[in-house]
């Protein structure tokens, strides 16, 4: 009996030195500050370039200082152009980057709901590929729209895409008519997250007084960081639920 008595304790004592808890994993969630308050975004997994590119700069500090130095109402608000940190370059705010373009990744799963986070490019008349900016993005306001004002802009979209066969699906059509956006954009830039809190931060800056092409009258300037959470604390923090975490 004492013999077993020992064993049982030597167990009892090795046991809890072999248990292994499990690695919770993190996930990024960018933080935009603002002096009107914070934007918390989401980024998409299957716009990869655009979702490595974003975070390895704002990692880096790169959109720190920056600011939004175009603003429309009803429309979207626009950032991350570096030239934007210099007051004497402001006649070319918007025109700055990283050096680089990315590849588009244009998919009709993303459509410019408010809220949405995409990337400012060239115009097709330079860049028929639609190659996103290195840096510039943009965030959507837009205005709410009916079902005949979808119908037109589904024209004009297989006219500039070239696609006879895009239609706006019931889900994109109720969410343009109770969310808003800007529908007349679709398939044409590369949308890659979403503002999972903070909308009305949104409606805060947009707005703004604005003057020339659009530019703010005062500075708008953020600051980007990236925090790391569990899709547990995405849930509790933002009642957001991370991708391929839903409970079957």
């Amino acid at each position: 009996m004492k013999k077993y008595w020992l064993l049982l304790t030597t167990i009892l004592l090795i046991a809890p030195a072999q248990v292994v808890l499990a690695k919770v994993t993190k996930y990024p969630v960018v933080e935009i500050v603002t002096g009107y308050g914070n934007l918390y975004v989401w980024l998409y997994d299957d716009t990869p370039k655009h979702k490595e590119n974003f975070l390895k700069l704002a990692r880096e500090g790169f959109y720190n200082q920056t600011k939004f130095h175009r603003i429309i109402k009803d429309f979207m608000i626009q950032g991350g152009d570096p030239n934007s940190k210099d007051e004497k370059l402001k006649d070319q705010w918007g025109k700055g980057g990283p050096g680089y373009t990315i590849d588009a990744e244009i998919t009709k799963t993303h459509f410019h709901k408010k809220g949405m986070l995409a990337a400012a490019r060239l115009g097709d008349n330079i860049n028929p590929e639609r190659a996103s900016s290195g840096s510039q993005f943009y965030i959507v306001q837009g205005t709410k729209f009916n079902d005949q004002s979808l119908d037109y802009i589904e024209k004009q979209i297989r006219t500039a895409t070239n696609n006879e066969d895009f239609k706006f699906d019931e889900a994109t059509r109720k969410a343009y008519a109770e969310v808003g956006g800007a529908p007349q954009l679709d398939m044409q830039y590369t949308v890659f997250g979403q503002v999972i809190s903070g909308l009305e931060v949104i409606d805060e800056l947009a707005v703004v007084q604005t003057g020339a092409q659009d530019k703010p009258l005062e500075n708008v300037e953020m600051k980007i960081n990236i925090i790391e959470l569990s899709a547990k604390q995405i849930k509790k923090k933002y009642c957001f639920i991370v991708p391929g975490t839903e409970k079957k």
